[in-house]
């Protein structure tokens, strides 16, 4: 199973708003920390994997913004 960059960073995110309710609910600081350690670790990870993705695209600057067409009927 192949694991998208956007699924690492939503799992990445969710470890560190779990742990701003553990340290909001009064959690050991054991568990804090290993909690942390881990947050961070993924961030390392998740930042490196996206930045080393294979993803490539045929658009370029002077193709605009796909929500904008510069001959459209409504500017």
């Amino acid at each position: 199973m192949k694991v998208s960059s956007i699924g690492l960073l939503i799992f990445t995110s969710l470890i560190l708003v779990l742990l701003s309710i553990s340290a909001a609910l009064g959690f050991s600081f054991t568990i804090l920390f290993f909690l942390m350690c881990f947050g961070q670790l993924m961030l390392l990870l998740t930042v490196y994997w996206v930045l080393t993705d294979k993803y490539t695209t045929k658009k370029t600057f002077k193709d605009l913004y796909e929500d904008y067409s510069p001959n459209s009927e409504y500017q």
